[in-house]
């Protein structure tokens, strides 16, 4: 594949940790310091956006910038695949900045410019995971996102924050230490390289039980994604401001979990070694379990965010079961379910901020009738909604669609049940809510004076919506991508 040398990757990366001297210096002034958060966020995306047309026609960036020994290296390298990962982190990042300015200034937040701070560093990482060349320089980067985003986790300061930050760190930094650093230097040992390669690099170095082992190493190792019994850290970090788990547990964290697994599963075991040895099964059993059981669990949540949360669980592992399928419906819907489920999930959370920035209600159970107070918020709810039940006319239905054809594809019956069966769940816990808002009779201790959050905190939600919307009618670009990057005809 045709290679472009460049720096455009490591600027895109460094752009958001160059603006970090000015955040600090500019903390007295919060005008300034916002100014200079959308400076760096809007030039991170325009860098990215600037490589899209190259890398639409099939051509790669590249840059090499430490060679550590043979076949490692500290190295960039922008293929469809990053770049669908980068384009909606990067975009998001500038709309959930404007939410931040409303969220944090409408609830007089404390430590806001260590706030800002630490979200453009955690974005940096990301970008630096998305471009990653190999899984070295993708495993540095997913530890520097671990530690860029445990002061976010624990903003509050208080000790439910303090308790839910050592369990995020426990759960996140442990399995990454125990698991993927040992299976990356078993990797490096059999092969002598750990660059990526869609035709993988263990092809003939290791077969049976111990390539299972390696395998699955992997995919627990990445607990960003949140794969059972690797979970709990998600629903406790729920704690952190909703902005942060608005883009960092919707978006950032958890996709960059998903993200990382699929580029081993891709990069390093390659399609052909999966499906001659048949691990595809064991992986997509993994991702079914986890999607069944969180989805019940969902259920029984009365707090919104945690409902999300667990919600979030449930639909990751729609991303590892598609690629787990070994089929090229399976692989595009897996994929491009990371961008389909960001923009509705996002939407989500920021109507779970809105709805508590304009009310201080968190509980679902409380939120009877607050639809004829705060309609736009609530319809911005029904729309990402429909994205994560995965119904018509938003993104969602787009790749739960191709899921489903991945698993015809495939024979596996069972797999196309647990879609059918997660996507019913999804609609319960997600479609009374709406009802409630809508159609409940107002609390007699609710405030006659409710209405919409400040324009900050709504116009976001509406223009994710949008986009939800928006990816269900032009998807194109990004198969594109995704096809470009897997080599999938």
């Amino acid at each position: 594949m045709d290679q472009i040398f460049s720096l455009r990757p490591l600027l895109a990366v460094v752009v958001s940790l160059g603006v970090i001297p000015m955040l600090l210096l500019s903390g007295q002034r919060p005008n300034v310091r916002e100014a200079w958060t959308f400076f760096a966020a809007i030039c991170k995306f325009l860098l990215v956006l600037s490589m899209l047309p190259a890398v639409l026609q099939g051509r790669e960036f590249a840059l090499t910038l430490i060679s550590i020994a043979p076949g490692a290296s500290l190295a960039f390298k922008v293929d469809g695949l990053g770049l669908l990962f980068a384009l909606v982190a990067s975009f998001l990042w500038i709309v959930t900045s404007v939410y931040s300015v409303g969220y944090m200034r409408g609830l007089q937040e404390h430590g806001q410019t260590r706030y800002f701070v630490f979200f453009a560093l955690a974005l940096s990482a990301t970008i630096g995971v998305a471009f990653s060349a190999n899984l070295l320089t993708l495993y540095l980067f997913y530890e520097l996102l671990s530690l860029a985003t445990y002061p976010l986790v624990t903003h509050h300061q208080d000790q439910e924050a303090r308790i839910s930050g050592r369990k995020y760190l426990i759960f996140i930094l442990g399995t990454s230490i125990g698991l993927v650093l040992p299976a990356m230097l078993i990797c490096y040992h059999l092969s002598g390289t750990l660059d990526f390669n869609v035709q993988g690099i263990l092809s003939g170095e290791l077969s049976g039980p111990a390539l299972l082992v390696l395998l699955l190493m992997f995919v627990l190792g990445f607990a960003k994604a949140g794969i059972m019994p690797f979970h709990s850290w998600l629903p406790a970090a729920m704690v952190a401001p909703t902005p942060v788990s608005a883009l960092l547990h919707a978006v950032a964290v958890v996709k960059v979990g998903v993200f990382s697994i699929v580029r081993v599963l891709t990069g390093i075991f390659g399609i052909d070694l999966l499906a001659a040895a048949d691990l595809g099964l064991p992986v997509a059993w993994l991702a079914s379990f986890t999607i069944i059981v969180a989805s019940c669990i969902a259920l029984s949540q009365d707090e919104l965010k945690r409902r999300l949360a667990f919600s979030t669980i449930s639909q990751l592992s729609y991303v590892v079961l598609g690629v787990a399928l070994l089929t090229p419906e399976g692989l595009l819907g897996g994929v491009i379910h990371i961008a389909m489920h960001a923009f509705g999930k996002i939407t989500l959370f920021f109507c779970a901020g809105a709805i508590f920035v304009a009310t201080g209600t968190k509980y679902i159970s409380r939120m009877d009738g607050l639809g004829k107070r705060m309609p736009w918020t609530f319809g911005a709810f029904f729309v990402g909604s429909l994205g994560v039940i995965g119904l018509p006319p938003t993104g969602g239905f787009y790749s739960k669609w191709l899921l489903v054809l991945g698993t015809i594809d495939s024979g596996q019956t069972l797999f196309l049940v647990v879609l059918l069966l997660s996507s019913f769940l999804n609609g319960f816990y997600f479609l009374p809510i709406v009802y409630r808002a809508f159609f409940g009779r107002p609390q007699a201790s609710q405030d006659a004076g409710i209405q919409e959050a400040p324009a900050c905190c709504l116009v976001p939600l509406l223009i994710t919506a949008a986009m939800s919307v928006g990816l269900f009618v032009y998807p194109n670009m990004f198969v594109q991508l995704i096809k470009n990057g897997l080599q999938i005809p």
